[in-house]
């Protein structure tokens, strides 16, 4: 495995990403790409720079604050991958066919559930997180992150996850042991700058699932998410 990761704080780096790798029984490639400058100005620009020095059969673009509660995290989870048929993209959280966020790994500073709908086993993800997720080296080598759909920090892996089912391949959910930093709920308005460039992009579907709402092709952005917020009061 390719451990690719994107940092602007290496404290956080330290302590979570890197002293859990340090505890794992498996070899693994690290390739860490600096941006505590701001040198890249969206994740799939980073990420799609890192990657280009990996070598490993499987590519795992991992946040900063991931931390592997797992020491047998690489190890178990190549293990699934080698069963999993088709692949184009795995997640760790994320969506089936319903707009329920299922998962089995842990986020905040005092870890709690992501999600009280846990998995047993790999299921077909509708959409997923981008906390961490694997591509298959193969399957990278031909269809890299989009950096001109994605050109900040938001939703590159939902993008992919469509892009690999238009393409004929399958996006998993694995069950799978971790812990997430992040609360997870960090939505700048660059998010919404994003939105409408994968409505465009996948019109025809009708609907776009993310972590963080679903959302119709076919309804502006803003009228949605006045609703959305409507709804919250």
């Amino acid at each position: 495995m390719s451990i690719i990761c994107v940092y602007n704080n290496k404290e956080i780096l330290n302590e979570y990403l890197l002293k859990s790798l340090n505890k794992q029984t498996e070899k693994y490639e690290l390739i860490l790409v600096d941006n505590q400058k701001n040198r890249f100005k969206s994740a799939a620009s980073a990420l799609n720079f890192g990657a280009k020095q990996a070598h490993g059969e499987y590519f795992v673009f991992a946040h900063q604050d991931i931390y592997f509660s797992d020491e047998n995290w690489i190890k178990n989870t190549t293990v699934q991958l080698n069963n999993l048929n088709n692949i184009g993209i795995v997640g760790v959280a994320g969506k089936t066919v319903d707009s329920l966020v299922r998962s089995n790994i842990k986020q905040g500073l005092n870890p709690v559930d992501v999600s009280p709908f846990k998995i047993t086993k790999a299921e077909n993800a509708s959409t997923l997180d981008e906390c961490l997720f694997i591509i298959p080296r193969e399957i990278y080598n031909k269809y890299n992150l989009n950096e001109e759909t994605c050109d900040d920090w938001h939703l590159y892996a939902v993008d992919y996850v469509y892009n690999m089912k238009n393409q004929g391949f399958k996006a998993y959910i694995i069950p799978t042991t971790l812990e997430h930093r992040s609360k997870g709920a960090s939505m700048s308005e660059s998010y919404y700058t994003t939105l409408p460039k994968l409505q465009k992009k996948y019109f025809k579907r009708g609907l776009i699932r993310t972590c963080m709402g679903d959302w119709f092709t076919f309804i502006p952005v803003s009228i949605q998410k006045y609703v959305k917020k409507f709804k919250n009061y």
